[in-house]
């Protein structure tokens, strides 16, 4: 009988790793990293239940930090076999795990230099040469094309609308079908095509991050335009933490839109991340899997520019971005201010009024994004207490995550019940208040998975 494991994304919604045990192999279903409270970065630090080298394959379902970017750690401790992601996602990857691994050792010398760290000495948690191992373990797979991964095992990923190259990842074996839903995309938004609808599985695992919320409302940009504007009379910088790949489009897609419909002032631009960049250049390359409405012809490349837009490209570059008192927009990451280029940018504006500081996707317990949306006074930043004395704003309706109403319109598609249906990947308010409007309203069966709890499928 096969077994699952749910090794992170259990009562939280960070590191996703889920162990499907056939038997015969052993499957990891995404590898990702755990940020946010330290009792949850820890994990990272500590052994999987289960050696490296006795895990077969792995499947990527996207290429966003906590599903990929525990891969490198695993291959540091031994791990060989194939790893199966979508061309997309193999693109992005490259960007992903080299730009972690650098940021990673960054820190650790930096923690060495400053003596802020607790560990003497402070370590990366993988390095560069790690991720450019891991890099060459992956096997691009198109979407709907069942292929065998294992002698037992059988894959196809389907479009998730969440990322480019986000995907489901159906899995079979043993006469059942076990759906591993990733991170679910939202209907009705610019630049990803909407979740592709599935009919039936065995065995469902479906993400809960908004599962006890609804998104505002798609405004057209009034809030977007009023916060730009806001910034320019104060004189002010709106400075915006963004995951480098996708979230950064939608941003861009959106003030371009508003500069072209004159409802905001034209301002410098910003994009202060090498990996963005980086991503927009893929988004180009791969734009048969964009929105239909922005896959051909011109808009589909203007799209992601404004009239003053730059890329910040060398350090040199950034420090005087970070140095300008001109007011300006600044897009960098990531996108929970945990690390990179964004951490400069925090601790020169937060303290003036001026500015503003817009987060536009969910914020983990423990980051700081989350301890700025939740109105503390100081954070700590490189080592320093900095006071926060900027406007600190969110929009969610900028998430990439389907909503509860989302989800339970994607659980719609189903001809029939799953036969188990596991919530993952939330925490616990968003898990209990998914499951409860599951039960009550599709009448299956709903498990919330528990950190390391083993189930028999």
């Amino acid at each position: 009988m096969a077994k699952l494991t749910f090794l992170g994304a259990a009562g939280t919604v960070t590191g996703s790793k889920h162990l499907l045990d056939t038997g015969s192999h052993r499957l990891l279903i995404d590898c990702g990293l755990f940020h946010g409270l330290k009792e949850l970065r820890a994990r990272n630090w500590e052994p999987l239940p289960i050696a490296a080298t006795k895990i077969h394959t792995i499947v990527l379902t996207h290429a966003h930090l906590d599903h990929i970017g525990y891969l490198p750690r695993l291959v540091a401790q031994g791990f060989r076999g194939r790893v199966y992601c979508t061309p997309g996602t193999r693109d992005l990857a490259t960007l992903v795990l080299s730009d972690a691994a650098r940021i990673q050792e960054e820190d650790a010398r930096d923690a060495n230099r400053h003596g802020y760290s607790k560990h003497h000495p402070a370590l990366p948690l993988y390095t560069t040469e790690d991720a450019e191992l891991a890099l060459t373990l992956l096997q691009p797979v198109g979407y709907n094309r069942p292929i065998p991964v294992l002698p037992d095992v059988q894959m196809e990923f389907l479009n998730a609308g969440h990322l480019l190259g986000s995907s489901y990842a159906r899995i079979t074996t043993g006469g059942q079908a076990i759906l591993f839903g990733g991170d679910l995309g939202r209907y009705g938004r610019p630049v990803l095509p909407d979740p592709t609808p599935v009919t039936d599985a065995d065995i469902l695992l479906v993400e809960s991050t908004y599962g006890n919320k609804r998104h505002d409302p798609d405004d057209g940009g009034d809030r977007l335009a009023r916060l730009v504007t806001d910034v320019f009379d104060r004189g002010g910088k709106l400075i915006i933490p963004s995951f480098a790949i996708g979230r950064v489009n939608e941003v861009i897609y959106w003030l371009d839109k508003l500069e072209e419909q004159r409802r905001i002032p034209v301002m410098p631009v910003f994009v202060d991340s090498p990996m963005a960049s980086r991503a927009l250049d893929f988004y180009a390359r791969h734009s048969d899997q964009l929105d239909p409405d922005m896959a051909t012809g011109r808009q589909g490349v203007r799209a992601f520019f404004t009239k003053r837009m730059t890329m910040v490209a060398s350090p040199q570059q950034s420090k005087e971005v970070v140095a300008s008192k001109k007011p300006s927009i600044v897009i960098a990451s990531s996108g929970m201010a945990t690390g990179g280029r964004v951490l400069y940018h925090l601790r020169a504006a937060l303290p003036d009024p001026r500015n503003t500081v817009l987060f536009v996707g969910y914020q983990a317990a423990g980051t700081r994004g989350r301890s700025l949306v939740d109105g503390q006074p100081f954070v700590r930043i490189k080592g320093m207490d900095v006071a926060v004395h900027a406007h600190i704003e969110r929009l969610d309706s900028m998430s990439a995550h389907a909503d509860a109403d989302e989800i339970l319109r994607w659980l719609g598609n189903f001809t029939r019940a799953p036969r188990m249906t596991y919530l993952v990947h939330g925490e616990s308010e968003a898990l209990n208040a998914l499951k409860t409007r599951i039960c009550t309203e599709k009448h299956w069966q709903v498990h919330v998975a528990v950190h390391q709890e083993q189930v028999e499928l």
